[in-house]
């Protein structure tokens, strides 16, 4: 496996060994003891998420804060997207910084996100389907937003203006500055 750490700190993508032969390909998609000695601890990983999206949708920016805050490992397993984490980590370096990573079905990297981010993706195959471990149970009341498009992020979802397709939830999320001010 190949490992890199991104320029948010604790943010890393992670790229499997993949072994192909005439009967298709395998590759170890997670080892706890792996993981752990990258990050500097062992995830209790205690919820999986999976979702399916069409072209243009972007989900996102979301997190959870307080007790509820997750740690995600997230990747994709059929299609193509740009995922993004924000970093709003009270007294970070990259306070307010991003990272945009393409990930797919094909090239099979994963994005380990820990807590104190913003996270979201947008869809720029057909459809994907996007899966996600959680180190940490879904808290409706601990649930917190950014507007995706929020000047101050300058995110590059990779969709054209006018193709977007946004849930009427995260459309009405407040922008960057009104939440980190």
């Amino acid at each position: 496996m190949k490992v890199k750490e991104t320029k948010l700190k604790g943010c890393y993508i992670l790229e499997p060994s993949i072994f192909e032969d005439e009967r298709g390909y395998f590759y170890e998609s997670y080892n706890e003891n792996k993981l752990a000695e990258i990050i500097g601890y062992k995830p209790n990983f205690v919820q999986d998420n999976e979702s399916k999206s069409t072209y243009g949708v972007i989900r996102g920016l979301h997190m959870q804060s307080g007790e509820f805050a997750q740690a995600k490992l997230v990747r994709v397993l059929e299609g193509k997207v740009i995922d993004v984490a924000v970093d709003v980590r009270p007294g970070s370096e990259t306070f307010g910084q991003h990272v945009a990573i393409e990930l797919s079905a094909e090239n099979k990297r994963q994005l380990f996100i820990p807590r104190g981010f913003l996270h979201g993706f947008s869809v720029l195959s057909e459809t994907a389907i996007f899966f996600y471990k959680c180190d940490n149970f879904y808290n409706k009341e601990s649930e917190r937003g950014v507007l995706y498009n929020s000047s101050e992020l300058n995110i590059d979802w990779g969709i054209p203006l006018g193709k977007e397709i946004i849930s009427s939830k995260d459309i009405e999320l407040p922008s960057f500055n009104e939440v980190s001010n």
